[in-house]
């Protein structure tokens, strides 16, 4: 038996309960991985509050997290017992200190901190994949990054800014302002004091940029088609203040935009398109070329207190769960 977080009903950061689960023994193409660290995202909340449908009910929630091999499968030829894993995948399950894993879903990590590893890999695939493939931001391209103090956001930031952009990114405290200053904004709006729109206005000379990559949806989906010059691309990527209400393609035309609503989940990437945008996650965080903020940590046990904290916006940076009783 292992302590594991299970959710038996859809609804708030209440629904995540401790309990003791069963886990065998890994079968055919399998490990056994014992969970070092976790990674907390923010689609971890949307399958939990039911905005994304869940394959079934009850489920243990959790897209990614870094252990150590304790067991193989039968036909298991690239993992040794003893191996330090990233795990991840379409399947959810690693908010549990020890899980059955599909080998073909884990990779031997190089020497990285489990934690940076963990709260990264998601949130900097995410990242790449929007400003190198979802949209293709170039030297000279203005962007507008909401949420650019959050986990996706620092890291878009930061990568944005390595591409040649002027990166203009909207945060809610003087202190996140720092932060996304630190990881590459040029320029910083706090929407609570300031209208992100007009500001916009101003930093580009009436001119608009060129892309705007929104996490935060209902609050900022109206002001953030203001915001794009002519052709310009609306990335929708989350909603976390909600779904956007329906947009006719009236409000588009107006200046010919595009939007889209990406996914990792959805986009069709082979096996070997994943692999390589890892290696290149892990490249530029070995590197130093991409910051990593694991700015809070917590017990697996308090799962529930980092669901409420991430969605109350208390917290910047990655969060990262740590199986109790497992140094950090």
């Amino acid at each position: 038996m292992v302590k594991a977080i299970r959710v038996y009903e859809l609804g708030g950061p209440e629904v995540l309960k401790w309990e003791d689960v069963e886990i065998g023994d890994p079968k055919e193409g399998e490990i056994r991985v014992k969970n070092k660290a976790i990674g907390v995202n923010f689609i971890d909340i949307y399958f939990r509050t039911g905005v994304y449908s869940v394959p079934q009910i009850p489920y243990t929630p959790g897209m990614e997290a870094v252990g150590v091999v304790t067991a193989i499968g039968p036909g298991v030829c690239d993992f040794k017992v003893g191996d330090v894993v990233y795990h991840s995948g379409s399947a959810m399950g690693t908010y549990t200190e020890e899980q059955i894993v599909l080998a073909d879903k884990a990779m031997v990590l190089p020497d990285i901190d489990p934690l940076i590893v963990a709260s990264v890999m998601v949130k900097g695939l995410t990242a790449r994949f929007l400003v190198r493939t979802w949209f293709k931001v170039e030297q000279g391209h203005k962007v507008l990054v909401h949420a650019a103090a959050g986990g996706v956001g620092s890291v878009l930031c930061q990568w944005a800014n390595m591409l040649g952009a002027t990166v203009i990114g909207t945060v809610s405290t003087k202190e996140k302002a720092l932060q996304a200053k630190e990881d590459g904004c040029h320029h910083v709006i706090i929407y609570n004091h300031e209208d992100f729109v007009t500001r916009v206005d101003e930093i580009t000379s009436g001119d608009g940029v060129d892309v705007v990559f929104d996490s935060v949806g209902k609050d900022t989906f109206q002001g953030s088609l203001a915001c794009l010059k002519p052709r310009g691309y609306m990335v929708s990527y989350g909603q976390s203040s909600g779904t956007p209400d329906p947009v006719p393609l009236s409000a588009l035309a107006t200046k010919s935009l595009f939007l889209t609503r990406p996914s990792v989940r959805t986009s069709g990437f082979s096996k070997d398109e994943m692999r390589e945008a890892m290696k290149e996650v892990l490249t530029n965080v070995a590197s130093g070329a991409l910051r990593v903020r694991v700015n809070h940590t917590y017990p697996l046990s308090q799962a529930a207190q980092a669901h409420a904290d991430m969605a109350g916006r208390k917290t910047s940076g990655s969060i990262v769960l740590i199986p109790d009783g497992v140094e950090p």
